[in-house]
């Protein structure tokens, strides 16, 4: 129940991340392209002709961004409620959203490095990363799936073990003791 109480705050935390994700993004495509901001961003997200710069950047990779942590975040979150505990759910929720951010933006470096060797135009390799850092954020979904599963299976056998090691004590400890033996069949007369 109370990872279902938990579950809100990490989404809403997922969706911080995802914004600021798009506002350092934004820095890395308006190095490659300013004209992208300038002849297009600026004007498609409204932005104040006095922050026509960095700033404008980061404010449109915020707007364009911050919403993926909930398009991502649902799915991927609700894998993460088959962590074993509340204190693991919000640890691995919290390393799977930084599985997504690490997925898009290789994803995104990818795009960006096909497009570098096969577009001249700046503004079409900035639009390039863009676009596909939202097909890797969606590709993090599955990544992000597939790190719960397995850090799951790996908590839930480390639960086990000390059971197991429990249970081995136990048999070896009354194997010990001589009261829990059984005495030996007596000699024939």
């Amino acid at each position: 129940m109370a990872k279902l109480l938990l579950f809100p705050v990490v989404l809403a935390f997922g969706c911080v991340v995802a914004g600021v994700y798009g506002m350092l993004h934004n820095q890395i495509s308006y190095t490659v392209a300013p004209n992208y901001f300038h002849g297009f961003k600026f004007v498609q997200f409204q932005i104040p002709e006095h922050l026509h710069n960095r700033l404008g950047a980061a404010l449109v990779g915020w707007h364009a961004s911050w919403w993926m942590g909930l398009l991502i975040g649902l799915p991927v979150l609700s894998v993460a409620l088959i962590m074993p505990g509340e204190k693991a759910y919000v640890v691995q929720s919290l390393i799977a959203i930084g599985v997504v951010c690490a997925t898009a933006l290789a994803v995104g470096l990818l795009a960006l490095a096909t497009a570098s060797s096969t577009d001249s135009t700046a503004f079409n390799r900035a639009g390039a990363m863009h676009n596909a850092s939202y097909s890797g954020g969606f590709l993090g979904i599955l990544t992000a799936a597939a790190y719960l599963l397995i850090a799951n299976a790996w908590l839930r056998s480390r639960l086990e073990l000390p059971a197991k090691r429990d249970t081995t004590a136990k048999l070896i400890s009354s194997s010990a003791d001589p009261t829990t033996q059984t005495p030996p069949p007596a000699p024939p007369p």
